[in-house]
């Protein structure tokens, strides 16, 4: 797990190299056991690097770093858990070259010298952001792992093409032009981060996840900016699996999905440093650390953190599968004043607009698991690859049923819905409350009245999950600023029912650019490398193959994880109502945090800034402090573009 950037510039070379320490620099954080950097004058490309070192210590793991033959120079972030065995391939074909050290980034040099670049990348089965400069070609290669693990920035900016792994870095070029991108801000608005292939700068983007892009000599005189290349799709390979689905009996699938866990854990458990996981106590990571302490000789160092509040505890539950696993659990419970004394620090850690407030937690058991060891395993994935979100057949079964009204009915409802006053509803449905049934009395009518005329006027089901899962609606926030389509989510195949689509969508969008950013960041932010067992590539496929009986079943999802689970673990100490990772942000919107967000959310600073209508944020804000009204998800969206606009105009 490493840090890298760099630039490329025929015109700007000088000052590219004498800023490219300051830019490393700022990786820090993310490899603060080495550091290096390697430039070319006279082709003006520069590459730096800080590394955390994973496997092989030695200094012959040490970036960026050549390729045998001094064609290829790479800076390498993450880990390619197959690289013993492209190894053993490489030397069966008589490619290997004498080798240096035992560096996976040794192996994916070799691999490219050995087969070429696209078919090295389709190869390699782990977690990686990539730039690769091939010297007799004279041209720069970035690449992304297939499911986003690892981010990378890239972009024209002043003339120069800069890339990193996060944005500091490339904000720490002279000149930087940090202008906000108003279309990302509008997709930030709905999804609460921003989406790839966006970013929050104009003209900067994101990899997006199992793509390539080469940049050659051409494009760097015209300034232009080649399309990216997709070496592997979550869509296409998904639709494929689900093609030739599994057809064995629930037994024979259960016993399949544990043999590719175990293989997976096992890849991910290879290091030359200590090494645990993150227990929660839930499905998904409890069945990582059951495949670990299965494989392992001595306790499994696993960690979580506790809060005393009611409702957002599950430290109880770790510690109770940690005991029967008989692993070596630490937990930590944190006061709120712990929790809140990391949401200063937030901006620089995300470094990028990002309103998951499970991003606190998130830090903290970073933060513990780093005092004792250098990698952490997770169990992300597993509720987008198996159905784990209530949502999912919540949203099938609403959309029939709106399916059934006839279109025209449906839209004369959504629009005469609107246009009576939410408080015109209120009180008409606080007066004829006493008279409905239990079932059909509602907080908050007139919102869930309008936001059911919305729902109304959806076309599909598709566009129904969207707004589902939406906080705010852009209009309502930045009038006259269009919201840009994402390509890569609008053309989902046909061939998949919702249900299915809808775990698409989330794997395609929100387990990279929220779940597997929240991760990143948090754990990088201590120089901790995190592992996702879950997201080997195999066990996503695996899943597609899947009918969707295995995955979800009698409303209860992750049907087949369960299943394996509970060889490792009693029934007893995990089916219980799916909690979630957060804080109480509700509450200490009201109390603790009411003047810190009250700073960020003046009526006049928001007027001046530019960016929001002030009105709604307004609205929202009031009807939170007088307690009629939780907009704690809608606040926090604004709270921290608020706090990343201000900590970015210092760093700027």
């Amino acid at each position: 797990m490493c840090g890298l950037t760099g630039g490329w510039s025929r015109t700007r070379f000088d000052a590219l190299q004498q800023a490219l320490p300051r830019m490393a620099g700022t990786l820090l954080h993310r490899g603060p056991d080495d550091g290096g950097q390697w430039a070319d004058a006279d082709a003006g490309i520069a590459l730096g690097h800080r590394r955390l070192s994973i496997v092989d210590l030695s200094p012959t793991g040490h970036q960026p770093m050549t390729s045998a033959s001094g064609r290829w120079v790479v800076a390498f972030n993450g880990e390619i858990y197959n690289h013993r065995g492209l190894r053993h391939a490489l030397e069966a074909n008589g490619r290997a070259p004498a080798w240096r050290g035992h560096s996976d980034t040794e192996t994916l040099l070799a691999a490219v010298e050995g087969w070429g670049v696209v078919d090295a990348l389709e190869r390699s089965a782990g977690m990686f952001a990539i730039a690769l400069w091939d010297r007799q070609e004279r041209c720069l290669w970035l690449a992304r792992d297939r499911l986003g693990e690892k981010p990378l920035y890239y972009g024209w900016n002043r003339g120069v093409f800069l890339f990193g792994s996060e944005l500091k870095a490339l904000r720490a070029f002279p000149g930087f032009d940090a202008e906000v991108d108003r279309q990302a801000l509008a997709l930030y608005l709905r999804h609460n981060a921003v989406p790839a292939p966006f970013s929050i700068h104009a003209g900067i983007h994101k990899l997006l996840p199992g793509h390539w892009l080469q940049l050659r000599q051409h494009d760097l005189q015209t300034g232009q900016l080649p399309a990216p290349v997709a070496y592997w799709s979550a869509s296409k390979r998904a639709q494929a699996c689900q093609a030739s689905p599994f057809t064995g009996s629930e037994t024979e699938a259960a016993n399949a999905l544990e043999r590719l866990l175990r293989n997976a854990v096992a890849r991910q458990m290879v290091a030359d440093v200590p090494l645990g996981a993150f227990l929660s106590g839930g499905i998904d990571s409890s069945l990582v650390v059951a495949m670990m302490q299965a494989q392992s000789s001595r306790p499994v160092r696993t960690f979580s953190i506790g809060f005393h509040e009611a409702g957002y505890d599950e430290a109880q539950h770790a510690a109770a599968v940690a005991r029967h696993l008989g692993t070596a659990h630490t937990e930590l419970y944190v006061t709120p004043a712990d929790a809140m004394a990391v949401i200063p620090q937030l901006p620089q850690i995300y470094d990028e607009p990002f309103a998951d407030s499970s991003q606190i937690p998130t830090v903290l058991v970073s933060r513990l698991a780093r005092q004792h060891v250098t990698v952490a395993l997770s169990g992300d994935g597993g509720d987008e690859l198996f159905g784990g979100y209530s949502r999912y057949f919540l949203a099938a079964r609403l959309w029939k049923r709106i399916a059934a009204v006839p279109r025209p009915l449906r839209h004369m409802a959504s629009r005469a819905l609107p246009m009576v006053p939410m408080r015109a509803w209120e009180l008409v449905y606080g007066a004829a409350s006493p008279l409905l049934p239990s079932g059909w009395r509602l907080s908050a009518p007139g919102e869930k009245i309008l936001k059911g005329a919305r729902l109304l006027a959806t076309p599909d089901g598709d566009a129904l999950y969207r707004e589902l899962v939406t906080h705010w609606q852009p209009k309502d926030l930045l009038p006259g600023i269009d919201e840009p389509a994402l390509a890569h989510m609008d053309a989902l195949p046909d061939s998949l029912d919702l249900s299915q689509r809808m775990m698409l969508r989330d794997a395609l969008h929100y387990l990279p650019d929220d779940i597997l950013t929240k991760v990143d960041r948090a754990a990088m932010s201590c120089s901790l490398e995190t592992r996702v067992p879950l997201l080997d590539y195999r066990v996503f496929e695996f899943a597609w193959h899947l009918p969707l009986d295995l995955k979800v079943r009698n409303g209860t999802g992750k049907h087949l994880l369960r299943q394996v689970l509970h060889r490792h673990v009693p029934q007893q100490l995990i089916d219980r109502p799916k909690m979630g990772f957060g804080v109480p942000i509700d509450t200490w919107l009201r109390g603790p945090l009411k003047d810190w967000a009250a700073a960020l959310l003046d009526p006049t600073r928001l007027k001046n800034e530019g960016y929001f209508e002030p009105a709604p944020v307004i609205r929202k804000w009031k009807e939170h402090q007088s307690g009629s009204r939780n907009w704690q998800y809608h606040l926090w969206d604004i709270l921290m573009f608020q706090a990343w606009l201000s900590h970015a105009g210092q760093d700027t």
